[in-house]
């Protein structure tokens, strides 16, 4: 087996396909290979934790990060944990609880240590090690935005061993606590695709974001296989599959160009 190694990690230099950000990006707190570091802003973001959701909605949005950051469902905008982390670590969000006070970031951590709303801890880093990059990142299979059709029931299911939500016979998404639902039942350890990753772009809108430039899954164990390869590139359609390793806080991209299997004599 062959493969094409494009590893860029949170403590190294960078392949050729990543591109450093511009500098005046609101959403990259930190240089690349640098702990994120705590900004002083004037204006900050704030966002409910929802518990039953496993996300937040977002009350007070400050700055143009929101472009690219969430989900839109009913006029609010919501966001996963992993939005949460990256964002409260640079100081550009602020959790709050029901009773509106701030959730300190050490309690963040610890839902996310704990997998809450289908985050993990290999999650994270990669999306931390993208996102201060620039990328665009969202989860694979939630759309950018979602909507209710409320005279016609919406029917939703999800394909085995995948996060790929289809709505059958509705042009409408599911509401996102059926969805979170979906995530809920996910084993997070299981080969799959986890983010769908765009580059950057100043002028992208969740309304018309195109396709991503590739989907990402995350291997916690051994490589993956050769039927793993073939499962996950026939869901993708077409869209070209990375794969990822993180291990210690470093980061690992790798992908897979062609598939040699040996010759016996």
């Amino acid at each position: 087996m062959e493969s094409e190694d494009w590893a860029a990690s949170s403590g190294g230099s960078s392949d050729s396909e990543v591109t450093a950000p511009d500098s005046d990006n609101e959403e990259n707190g930190y240089a690349y290979g640098d702990l994120p570091k705590l900004q002083f802003r004037k204006d900050t973001s704030k966002a409910c934790w929802k518990e039953e959701l496993g996300m937040a909605e977002i009350v007070s949005n400050k700055g143009r990060m929101w472009t690219t950051t969430g989900i839109a469902c009913g006029g609010k905008n919501s966001i996963f944990l992993e939005d949460i982390l990256f964002l409260a670590e640079i100081g550009a969000l602020h959790l709050l609880d029901d009773e509106d006070k701030c959730i300190p970031l050490e309690d963040i951590y610890k839902k996310v240590a704990k997998g809450v709303g289908g985050s993990s801890w290999e999650s994270f880093e990669v999306y931390r090690h993208l996102k201060s990059l620039g990328y665009i990142i969202k989860r694979h299979g939630v759309c950018w935005s979602m909507k209710r059709n409320k005279s016609v029931p919406a029917s939703v299911e999800i394909e085995p061993g995948s996060q790929r939500i289809i709505n059958n016979g509705n042009d409408d998404m599911t509401s996102i606590t059926e969805t979170m639902e979906l995530f809920r039942a996910m084993q997070i350890n299981e080969l799959k695709p986890v983010f769908d990753v765009y580059p950057p772009n100043s002028k992208f809108r969740k309304s018309n974001p195109g396709n991503p430039i590739f989907v990402l899954c995350i291997s916690t164990g051994n490589p993956p296989t050769k039927r793993q390869i073939e499962d996950i590139e026939g869901k993708c359609e077409g869209i070209p599959v990375k794969f990822c390793y993180v291990e210690h806080g470093r980061v690992s991209f790798f992908a897979f160009n062609q598939i040699r299997l040996p010759v016996l004599p």
